[in-house]
């Protein structure tokens, strides 16, 4: 009797996702996974629909088709509180922090049991501003105060929205060394859609790009680094 042979585990598994709005079809038949500890970008120019693929994985757009596994689980079709209980966070693009509430209070309305102690260690700049309003912080502040309330679920699985999106230049280094802090420190496993490519190839150990709604290609991310055929046949670059 043959053996089968031992399959790699994966923390998220996503297989022919098909989702949009009302009868609108944003993304079809989106294959990608993301292993244990490992950081994938999914890359693409805007409304190739790599937030709406995010947000389905996410439980906050219900997929139309396909299939979302956690740790092999299904998560496809619950509601979004569902989905972060079996330790999925998302990061949505463009923050959206409370503004008029303070930041431990952004903090702990989102998770009143996860360890505040160590999101001021991990954001020191938010232990500092603790009592602050969200709306007077920084956009880098705001984007560390986005993050670490996700944190405060205790995820296994991190999904990064277009994190760079409005941060100058030396914020999206600090922002890069933090997503490896979180890998190599917490163990996290993390998806992040973005356009920002030298952000994307340091924190990736692999690609997916997406036109159209859809997967065009996948590769190591050192590879698609250094194909500039590629990245200007997909990406226009």
């Amino acid at each position: 009797m043959a053996r089968s042979e031992p399959t790699t585990p994966n923390r998220l598994a996503v297989d022919r996702l098909t989702a949009g709005y009302g009868a609108s079809v944003a993304v079809r038949q989106v294959t990608l996974r993301v292993g244990p500890g490992e950081a994938v970008a999914l890359l693409g120019r805007n409304g190739a629909g790599k937030s709406t693929t995010l947000m389905a994985i996410a439980g906050a757009l219900r997929p139309m088709t396909g299939s979302v596994q956690i740790d092999g689980q299904s998560v496809a079709g619950l509601p979004s509180y569902r989905v972060a209980r079996s330790g999925v966070s998302l990061v949505p693009q463009g923050r959206r922090i409370f503004a008029t509430l303070s930041v431990r209070e952004n903090l702990t309305l989102a998770s009143g049991s996860g360890n505040l102690a160590g999101i001021y260690s991990l954001f020191p700049a938010l232990g500092v501003r603790s009592a602050a309003a969200g709306s007077a912080l920084s956009g880098g502040e705001q984007q560390m105060l986005a993050i670490g309330r996700a944190l405060m679920a205790r995820p296994r699985l991190l999904l990064l929205d277009e994190p760079s999106e409005g941060l100058a230049p030396q914020v999206v280094r600090v922002l890069g060394d933090l997503i490896a802090r979180l890998r190599h420190e917490m163990g996290l496993s993390i998806l992040i859609a973005e356009q920002n490519l030298a952000l994307a190839f340091e924190v990736a150990d692999r690609i997916y790009v997406m036109e159209r709604g859809e997967v065009v290609h996948e590769a190591p991310a050192a590879a698609f680094r250094d194909d500039h055929a590629l990245q200007r046949r997909y990406l226009g670059v």
